[in-house]
């Protein structure tokens, strides 16, 4: 009701917003949670998708939004969870502050994909800020021990993810609702997990949590994703795929805050962190202004 007299567009980047927040505790309770990447990745899509079940009318999937559509939303949700396979397992190499900082290059990969899966011009803007963000990442991760490059490796991968997913979304947001799209996506990253550690892993013990990972778990399952996902999802209605992972960009922002705060990852808060984050606050509130400008709009 808050939001009733708001346009669409306000309403849309305060979705985002939220969403950014609550993503931003994701690498704080992965780095909490003892569990290895893929069975925390498990867990957090199996209860998210148990969670949905009450708010899809499950039984109408195929008749509303259609096999084929169904289809394509499982692919993105396989993609989806090969993202956060990658994030998790960047944070359990390196650490948290490290694998969030990573995901500021999925602006860059945007640019150029975004444009490409939706058959559009390639925009001088968007290849700018990305190249901007890049930079700002080598400075917060810089002075790194080599012990952590695997992390880095593995953050950037699931950057590359988090754009083709974010820009495939984008492409088919208006063929179902969010909430709809959310539980296929879900459900399909559930299964496919399924499959992946009934090959590779040795059951049932390395699905078994440990102590306060229950707590965890259900914080990083309903409010971290289910939620979480469904407002990034509703956003994408308003906004573009690039102008929303942009945004997202604020994440390894309140994400290292987090982490030097709840886990005491000072090392990571050195100055260039500082310039870095900057950079990033800057380019997310000075891209509305520049995309106005004649030089940027050919």
């Amino acid at each position: 009701m808050m939001f009733k007299n708001l346009p669409d567009k306000v309403i849309a980047y305060i979705q985002l917003h939220i969403a950014v927040v609550l993503f931003g505790f994701t690498a704080i309770l992965g780095d909490l949670i003892t569990l290895d990447a893929t069975p925390l990745v498990w867990w957090r899509v199996l209860l998210s998708s148990i969670s949905m079940i009450l708010l899809v009318r499950v039984f109408s999937l195929v008749s509303e939004v259609g096999w084929s559509n169904i289809l394509k939303f499982s692919g993105i949700g396989i993609i989806t969870a090969c993202h956060w396979v990658t994030f998790y397992a960047s944070i359990k190499y390196a650490n948290a502050s490290v694998a969030l900082v990573c995901l500021a290059t999925t602006s860059l990969f945007t640019a150029f994909l975004e444009p490409f899966l939706l058959r559009t011009a390639l925009r001088r803007l968007d290849i700018v800020i990305g190249l901007i963000i890049v930079p700002a990442m080598f400075l917060i991760v810089s002075n790194l021990e080599v012990s952590m490059y695997m992390g880095v490796y593995l953050g950037i991968s699931s950057a590359v993810l988090a754009a083709l997913f974010a820009s495939l979304n984008k492409k088919l947001i208006n063929k179902a609702s969010p909430l709809r799209i959310s539980f296929i996506e879900l459900t399909s990253a559930t299964l496919f997990l399924t499959i992946v550690l009934w090959l590779f892993f040795d059951l049932p013990d390395a699905l078994q949590p440990q102590g306060n990972d229950w707590m965890y778990l259900i914080i990083l399952a309903l409010l971290c994703t289910t939620l979480a996902h469904y407002l990034s999802m509703a956003s994408l209605r308003h906004i573009s795929a690039f102008n929303s992972v942009l945004i997202i960009n604020l994440e390894p922002v309140y994400g290292i805050i987090l982490a030097a705060l709840l886990l005491k990852e000072y090392q990571e808060l050195t100055p260039n962190f500082y310039v870095g984050a900057l950079i990033i606050i800057a380019t997310v509130f000075a891209y509305p202004l520049l995309n106005k400008l004649s030089y940027f709009k050919e």
